[in-house]
């Protein structure tokens, strides 16, 4: 191997394990999967609804909490804080966690796919 390819290799290696590089590329593929599975039904530009609420600020917001969207029962009085916990024992399975929820989505089953998705949904801030 030449000296160049050595450095370039080892350069790669240490940007890999840099703190915090994980959780980067981890939240970029979580932006992959919301523009997949999730920007259909919800936006992210705060106050901007679609069929579902937006989601800018969506982690330590309670839910059914945005003024300007007309949530099911279910989900006004589910009584919820979106943190991290919370948002995967959602995002598995919606409709165990609040029942009569409106949302129509099934849920992430891949535990790997929702964490990344989390941790975009982290990065997403409520313009306030």
């Amino acid at each position: 191997m030449t000296l160049t390819k050595t450095i370039a290799a080892a350069l790669t290696l240490s940007v890999l394990f840099l703190p915090g590089a994980g959780e980067i590329a981890h939240a970029a593929d979580g932006a992959q999967i919301f523009r997949q599975d999730c920007a259909i039904c919800h936006d992210t530009e705060p106050g901007k609804n679609k069929l579902g609420p937006s989601l800018a600020g969506i982690v330590g917001r309670k839910s059914g909490s945005i003024a300007n969207y007309t949530y099911s029962s279910a989900m006004r009085s589910a009584g919820l804080t979106w943190d991290e916990k919370t948002l995967d024992k959602y995002l598995t399975n919606p409709h165990a966690v609040v029942p009569g929820t409106k949302m129509l989505f099934l849920g992430v089953k891949n535990g790997k796919d929702r964490q990344a998705l989390i941790q975009y949904l982290a990065t997403l801030k409520s313009g306030s």
